[in-house]
């Protein structure tokens, strides 16, 4: 690991964002699945699916937000405590082109974590046809939950 990489403070940490990550409906719904783990980084990708699109055959932004709020959201919970629960406290997105592909990549990055707060980037990425662009970021800000119930990992 880089030197400039934070250190998870859970062993475990790919584990505990595994268990949690198939737990959560809305991933499924989408068909995302999570493709790389490591500290401070999370990539999502899920396929193109006509049932996801808006009324342009694109890919919905809402779409793009929600897989990319997962990917920020884990890449931070891979810094956090093992008894500890991540929840956005808000992001920002730029949609920067048409979401047209036939596959999606989500990468979520920690750029400051922190004890309560942390922040992420996220990029999401349009594979099609072996060529590969960038159709939107996210900026994140994520808070780290303990001691409440039903809001753990």
């Amino acid at each position: 690991m880089p030197a400039d990489r934070p250190e998870p403070q859970d062993p475990d940490f790919a584990g505990r964002v595994r268990a949690s990550f198939a737990k959560q409906g809305a991933m499924h719904t989408i068909g995302a699945v999570l493709a790389a783990l490591e500290p401070g980084r999370v990539v999502i990708e899920l396929p193109w699916q006509q049932a996801l699109t808006q009324q342009h055959g694109f890919l919905h932004a809402g779409m793009v937000a929600t897989a990319l709020d997962s990917a920020c959201g884990y890449a931070a919970s891979t810094l956090m405590p093992a008894e500890a629960g991540v929840l956005t406290i808000e992001y920002k997105v730029n949609l920067l082109a048409p979401a047209k592909g036939q596959r999606f990549r989500m990468e979520g990055l920690v750029v400051k974590p922190g004890r309560t707060i942390s922040v992420a980037e996220g990029r999401a990425f349009a594979l099609d046809d072996g060529r590969e662009k960038l159709v939107a970021t996210m900026t994140a800000t994520l808070m780290t939950i303990t001691g409440r119930d039903g809001v753990r990992h």
